[in-house]
């Protein structure tokens, strides 16, 4: 017995029409999130090997004493980060942000692997370019997406993220070389690794820069200075669905209303 109701193919074929929303993701989401991800891949990999260098490059810290050193990154971040997210959402200026996070950190690399500066000096350092670069880079996202695209934009982001942040950790195992803890790497291979974080920081000003330009031409939604109308100008910043798709959404959501009278009636 029919009810009248006809079969809507179409919302079979809705998953596969949220995978096609990637393609509305712009050029500005792209720059972003290998800004990202150059960022991060001068951050992990060298937390992860920070205390062993700092003992085998300042051979009066012992094990215990360069796990603090290198635990100052993310000590400095928990101090920092809750306040410099509040300062963000007040000046705005997020792709600016994202280039001086990138320019500022260029000399921690530097001093680390050509000086021999304390490197609490460089770990704190660190950990403050880090605060600013999560403040300013993680929430910029929001802002260059269509909002029914959120969710994947995100994921897909983190996803970029890990992969950059895996090769990386590789590429640093093969610089490095070492197969035992209790082995001394010597200072060339650990300056080495440091020319390979200062290559991600140089690619991570590259595209932040870009990020900028191509941000610039389309409006400037990066670097508004202040909240100017509340959240429905927020909304109105966000990176609009295109014509097509919201015709579509319309067009099943008619659909589905005349089909609901013609029950009914």
């Amino acid at each position: 017995m029919s009810s009248g109701k006809k079969f809507d193919g179409r919302g079979m074929f809705g998953g596969v029409r949220r995978v096609q929303d990637v393609k509305l993701l712009s050029l500005r989401y792209w720059l972003l999130v290998l800004t990202i991800m150059f960022f991060y891949n001068g951050i992990f990999p060298f937390i992860a090997d920070a205390s062993k260098f700092i003992q085998d490059k300042y051979s009066d810290y012992s094990q215990k004493e360069a796990a603090y050193v290198a635990g100052a990154v993310y000590d400095s971040s928990l101090v920092l980060s809750a306040s410099v997210g509040i300062l963000i959402d007040y000046v705005g200026l997020r792709g600016v942000f994202a280039v001086a996070c990138a320019v500022f950190t260029l000399p921690v690399f530097g001093l680390l692997a050509f000086t021999f500066v304390p490197p609490l000096v460089s770990t704190i350092w660190l950990g403050v370019t880090y605060s600013f670069a999560a403040s300013s880079m993680w929430p910029s996202i929001p802002l260059v997406v269509p909002q029914a695209t959120l969710g994947t934009a995100m994921g897909l982001a983190t996803s970029i993220q890990m992969v950059g942040i895996g090769v990386s950790n590789l590429i640093v195992g093969q610089i490095l070389g070492s197969k035992s803890n209790e082995t001394k790497i010597p200072l060339w291979r650990w300056q080495r690794m440091m020319i390979f974080m200062l290559g991600n920081t140089i690619c991570c000003i590259v595209t932040s820069v870009l990020l900028n330009v191509v941000d610039h031409r389309q409006g400037g939604t990066l670097n508004k200075t202040t909240k100017r109308s509340g959240q429905a100008e927020g909304d109105s910043e966000r990176e609009p669905l295109n014509q097509r798709q919201e015709e579509e959404e319309q067009n099943e959501a008619n659909g589905s209303n005349v089909t609901s009278r013609s029950v009914n009636s």
